[in-house]
């Protein structure tokens, strides 16, 4: 298969990097053979990670890559301060050091984050289905190939907000055993009248760790939010039912909390520590 990247700095340069508070970001363009198109691939270093060390690092792989690490670039001004809290929480020692890896998302945002015909938003041509490959076949072979990453479940992470979380339930569901951390945000799991919902309760490859977290004003409608509660009431009863117990599966339900980057950047956190703390580790 052709070589599918396109660095961002010429091809005898090292990626272009980014000065950021927390650590240091590299940029790599991704010219996608599974989707048709370009984007970027943000990936923040902790900083322990030498360029000539032998240390390994878990990774941990965010859709919406433009909104995690700079207000200069993310939707609204306002951003995850992933950089920010991920230094903070390792020079703590609450969290292993590890690598964060943004996808930015596209003009394709909708089609690509979708896997199924929706009405509610209309989607006649969903592209979600792809997306597993895309992350299998190109996303994590650049990200695994040009940095020192921990293979495995256990030290592979995805995550993402509003479609971006359908979407990682979505690759979980899809593509079993290849991701044991998922951080899932305010998903959209009303797409196609809960059909994610749906293929949950008949799906029995559920990660080491889930974090999902929601607002109890995402829309600012009582009614509708109501219903978006219900909806992550019924995939926490799915996964209990399942087997995941506290020590597995958190649930946050943040009161007054909106569908924002400012309310998941609250909760990043929260979730980073219980995805990557070792202390609920088992083995």
């Amino acid at each position: 298969m052709p070589w599918p990247f396109i660095r961002k700095a010429p091809l005898n340069s090292p990626p272009a990097a980014v000065a950021i508070a927390g650590g240091r970001l590299y940029l790599h363009e991704l010219r996608s053979q599974v989707f048709r198109n370009r984007r970027l691939v943000r990936v923040w270093l902790p900083p322990d990670y030498d360029g000539s060390g032998t240390a390994h690092y878990p990774v941990l792989y965010l859709n919406d890559g433009q909104n995690l690490f700079e207000a200069a670039t993310a939707f609204a001004g306002v951003h995850w301060q992933v950089g920010e809290t991920a230094a903070r929480l390792i020079g703590e020692r609450k969290i292993r050091p590890l690598i964060v890896v943004g996808i930015d998302n596209t003009k394709s945002r909708i089609q690509e984050y979708i896997p199924y015909k929706s009405r509610d938003p209309r989607v006649l041509n969903p592209k979600g289905r792809r997306y597993p490959e895309f992350l299998r076949r190109e996303v994590m072979p650049l990200i695994e190939q040009r940095y020192r990453v921990l293979k495995g479940p256990e030290n592979t992470g995805l995550g993402g907000s509003s479609l971006g979380g359908l979407i990682t339930l979505y690759t979980q569901l899809a593509m079993p055993g290849v991701f044991g951390r998922l951080l899932i945000e305010s998903p959209s799991l009303f797409v196609a009248d809960k059909k994610i919902l749906e293929e949950s309760r008949r799906f029995g490859g559920w990660p080491q760790r889930m974090y999902i977290g929601i607002g109890t004003r995402e829309i600012g409608n009582t009614e509708k939010d109501t219903k978006i509660v219900e909806g992550v009431r019924e995939l926490e009863s799915i996964l209990r039912s399942a087997g995941l117990g506290e020590d597995r599966l958190k649930i946050r339900i943040d009161d007054g909390a909106g569908h924002n980057e400012a309310a998941w950047a609250a909760r990043f956190p929260e979730a980073l520590e219980f995805l990557y703390s070792d202390r609920n580790d088992k083995s």
